[in-house]
């Protein structure tokens, strides 16, 4: 979890030229309100390209360097410090602008250019290509794709707007009178990340490969996929591309479920077929996949094909030795098997690459079985919880991690192994699939089954294969709340967004917060479970782990504003440099919000040489005793102008301008006109009401935080009295420095012991709570103890019991047949001595008169025995009642 450093730095804080690129025009910046924002569209205004930033505000696009940004106010501040300290009341400080042409007539750049477009309304969306020398400016219903400018124009001494090259994509399908769209993005495995994905709201894909050569590859995709005619599709003959009918299509269940909300790929570096699989968020909770979708150039990793071919022949092999397979899914591995082989006849072409790249090879996308892959889903989400609220179920992003590349598999009998990054071979074998509704609810979800390539059936086996039945799922492993009930709006639109550090971590965008997420905690485990050989408590083990370890969660910036009345947030941008630190940007339409992170201590960490004569000095860090907090920024609704004279003059220059040089009169026109004068100063007022009341309440609550700072301070300064020992009273003798080291480490020995103590008493109590498994030595005894119960009160002896316990059988026998012969005989003698009376009691006695040696070496042997049994059965009731109280 990264640790908060620092928020917005003052190089990007009013008045300085950081601050200009995020500002509206201030002739627009007057419609910029709460409510004037698209509430149907994401808001992704922010793409970065290394440190360069681009943020789209209106319909143009600013440009800027912040390592740039930042060196140079650092050397405007340091030459601030050298000058005079006091100046005249009378001398007034230069203006930006004059700042800005001195430096131009110097020779020296600010960092920072402005990039006009050709676009007819406001810029939504930026997507930089992989290999950053496209952009996609995109529109609620148009695409724009520029030719990004070299880096130096930003050196360079001029302020004047760039125009770069441009095309218009699609500029007879992506237009006003069609569907709006959902999402542009990259696809990973374009040729030097020239191939553009869109998707529309209608369900519509279209794959483009943008060329600056063919300019006839802005006009016409390479493919195009109408998601609702694949949906019911049965045959791979049929036609799946849209309709070229633009006009209005009457209602149909399918436009209403299947409105798309999303669309993203997994990782360039992803293991199996997740490069290749786009997936599709629908805003009524669906979740679809189409695999493999490829340009008609694609260029694959080095490993990708390989691992590809060893699991489709793997596979093959497997249904093949089964004979309880269906004909589908050997159908489904037939076609995988195919589409294989019409790759492995072509011979790769080498391109290429941009400058410090290496090159590619280029394949064409295989033509067998088909070219339009089977739309896979709705998925079913397993485990997810009910909720009643429609918000919950309301996608607005998805994000795709894909399953890590099985090097083991791939590299098997080979004597060298693979050269790839820690980040590609590291993490889970699953796919995880992250869903984010309206209401902040962030599931995440595990792709048990794995999606891999699957195509329609032939029409041909249409009739044998029959209808394809069934719908793959998705498990839900955990769901979470990122925003309160308070924070809860219809109109946000919650996004995903990637971090640099890891690819199991990325951050969620709200208009009330930015909230960071980490799957770290629990996918290393998980992987280790699922790859582990012992499966004894495995199942255990899984589930302590998914009620114990679950992502971490931390809001790191919050929106302070009410609900009503805050502004949308462009999706964030994490940067990591290391001039710059580990980064996080975003920003509203008219202030950038940006939150500085501490770098781990792993990057960027200077290495120096061993020497034996070299003692590496201790850094020494100031003490975190302070709570980072955002700069408050007053509204911008101060700043902004009223739009009164405006409408002063356009009633002055409109066909009521006779009635504004008059005076007064009670008219319905004079009540029109003081109506609408009404609405406006009343919107007005009441923004510059709130904005007023907030300033109150960070007044108020700037009072309670220095609070909180003092006490912090004070408690700081205790304990480094505590540690110097001047927190000593004055009357008392002063300790030296000795005695004060032995107190302390006397008191952090008693600690140590009490410690110690607790946690003995713990660990007592949690043994007598806890049962555990009893040891073979436990094991030999309970056996024997049920053995001698067997034979001294079973019916049978058992034949596979020690010898010891068959001879203590017989003894007891013995005893019983003592008993009974000793019994036997008092009973005889009792009925003779009651027939012969007590005349012929001493006759008889006198004739039955036994040896008194002999009875007494019987009397003894019995009492032997029988106290030698009774020891013994003693013995073994009392090991039962402890077994029973330790179980």
């Amino acid at each position: 979890m990264p640790k908060i450093k620092s928020y917005t730095p003052a190089w990007l804080l009013p008045p300085t030229p950081g601050h200009d690129l995020f500002a509206p025009d201030q002739n627009d910046a007057s419609s910029y309100t709460s409510k004037s924002f698209s509430k149907s569209f994401p808001r992704r205004t922010l793409a970065r390209r290394g440190t360069e930033v681009f943020i789209a505000v209106g319909k143009e696009i600013r440009w800027a360097d912040l390592v740039y940004l930042k060196e140079r106010w650092e050397e405007k501040q340091t030459k601030a410090r050298g000058g005079p300290r006091f100046k005249r009341e009378e001398s007034v400080s230069p203006s930006d602008d004059e700042l800005l042409s001195e430096s131009i007539e110097n020779g020296c750049a600010e960092g920072f250019r402005t990039i006009t477009t050709s676009v007819g309304s406001d810029i939504l969306q930026l997507a930089i290509s992989p290999y950053a020398n496209f952009i996609a400016v995109v529109t609620s219903h148009t695409i724009r794709i520029l030719l990004l400018p070299d880096s130096s124009h930003l050196t360079a001494p001029s302020l004047d707007a760039i125009k770069p090259k441009s095309w218009t994509l699609a500029p007879t399908t992506h237009v006003m009178d069609r569907s709006p769209i959902a999402s542009a993005i990259w696809h990973p495995l374009g040729v030097n990340g020239s191939a553009l994905v869109t998707v529309t709201k209608d369900a519509v894909v279209r794959v483009w490969e943008v060329s600056q050569k063919d300019r006839w590859s802005f006009d016409q995709p390479t493919l195009t996929i109408d998601l609702q005619k694949l949906a019911s599709g049965t045959s791979l003959d049929q036609n799946f591309a849209a309709s070229p009918d633009v006009t209005n299509k009457g209602f149909s269940p399918d436009s209403f479920e299947m409105e798309v909300a999303a669309a993203c790929f997994a990782g360039r570096g992803s293991g199996g077929w997740s490069p290749m699989t786009l997936w599709i968020a629908m805003r009524e909770g669906d979740v679809y996949a189409l695999c493999p979708l490829l340009p008609e150039l694609w260029a694959p990793p080095p490993t990708l094909i390989p691992s590809l071919s060893i699991s489709i022949v793997g596979n093959l092999a497997a249904l093949e030795d089964d004979p309880n397979v269906s004909e589908l899914t050997k159908l489904l591995a037939q076609q995988q098997l195919d589409w294989m082989s019409d790759l492995d006849k072509q011979e790769p072409r080498v391109v290429e690459g941009p400058p410090g790249e290496t090159p590619t090879e280029v394949y064409t996308r295989p033509t067998k079985p088909g070219v339009v892959p089977r739309l896979q889903g709705p998925f079913d989400i397993e485990l997810s919880p009910e909720s009643e609220d429609d918000l919950d179920t309301e996608l607005t992003d998805i994000f795709a991690i894909g399953q890590k590349l099985d090097t083991d598999e791939l590299m098997m009998g080979e004597d060298e192994e693979l050269e790839m990054e820690d980040i590609e071979g590291e993490g889970l074998s699953l796919s995880i699939i992250c869903l984010l509704s309206s209401s902040g609810q962030l599931r995440v979800c595990l792709d048990m089954d794995g999606v891999q390539a699957q195509w329609l059936p032939p029409r041909n086996r249409l009739k044998t294969m029959g209808r394809l039945a069934g719908s793959p799922s998705l498990l839900t492993f955990q769901s979470m709340d990122i925003l309160t009930s308070l924070e809860v709006t219809e109109d946000a639109w919650p996004m995903f967004s990637s971090d640099v550090t890891s690819r199991y971590s990325f951050f969620i965008t709200h208009p009330s917060s930015i909230t960071h997420i980490s799957l770290s905690p629990w996918v290393f485990r998980l992987e280790s479970e699922l790859q582990g050989d012992s499966q004894a408590g495995s199942e255990f083990r899984i589930d302590l782990l998914v009620k114990g370890q679950s992502s971490t969660r931390e809001r790191l910036y919050t929106n302070t504003a009410q609900p009503d009345s805050q502004l949308p947030l462009a999706a964030s941008v994490a940067i990591r440099d290391p001039d710059l630190g580990y980064f996080l940007l975003s920003a509203t339409p008219f202030d950038p919000i940006a939150v500085i992170f501490d770098t781990p201590d792993d990057e960027f960490a200077l290495i120096r040489p061993a020497s034996p004569t070299y003692e590496k000095d201790a850094e020494i860090k100031p003490m975190d005793f302070y709570e980072p907090r955002p700069v408050y920024q007053p509204s911008h609704n101060f700043d902004q102008n009223s739009s009164l004279p405006l409408l002063l003059n356009q009633l002055r220059t409109g066909r009521h301008k006779t009635v504004i040089a008059q005076e007064v009169r009670l008219s319905p026109l004079t009540l029109q006109l003081f109506t609408e004068a009404h609405k406006l100063l009343s919107d007005e007022t009441l923004r510059l009401g709130e904005a007023a009341s907030e300033v109150f309440r960070r007044c108020v609550q700037l009072q309670v935080e220095l609070k909180q700072q003092v006490n912090k301070a004070n408690e700081v300064r205790a304990r480094v009295e505590a540690v110097t020992g001047e927190d000593q009273d004055e009357a008392s003798e002063p300790e030296t420095n000795n005695a004060l080291i032995e107190r302390r480490l006397q008191d952090a020995k008693d600690r140590g012991e009490a410690l110690s103590q607790r946690i003995e008493k713990m660990r007592k109590t949690v043994s007598k709570a806890t049962s555990r498994e009893l040891s073979d030595k436990e094991k030999a005894w309970v056996n024997e103890v049920t053995v001698l119960d067997n034979n001294l009160f079973g019916s049978t002896i058992p034949a596979d019991g020690p010898s010891k316990l068959k001879q203590t059988r017989k003894r007891y026998e013995e005893i019983i047949r003592l008993r009974d012969e000793l019994v036997e005989e008092a009973e005889k003698l009792g009925a003779t001595a009651s027939e012969g009376g007590e005349e012929n009691l001493s006759t008889s006695t006198t004739d039955l008169r036994i040896p008194s040696e002999l009875r007494k070496a019987k009397i003894n042997q019995v009492k032997r025995l029988i106290e030698r049994e009774t020891a013994l059965v003693d013995a073994v009731r009392l090991r039962l009642e402890r077994l029973s109280t330790v179980g």
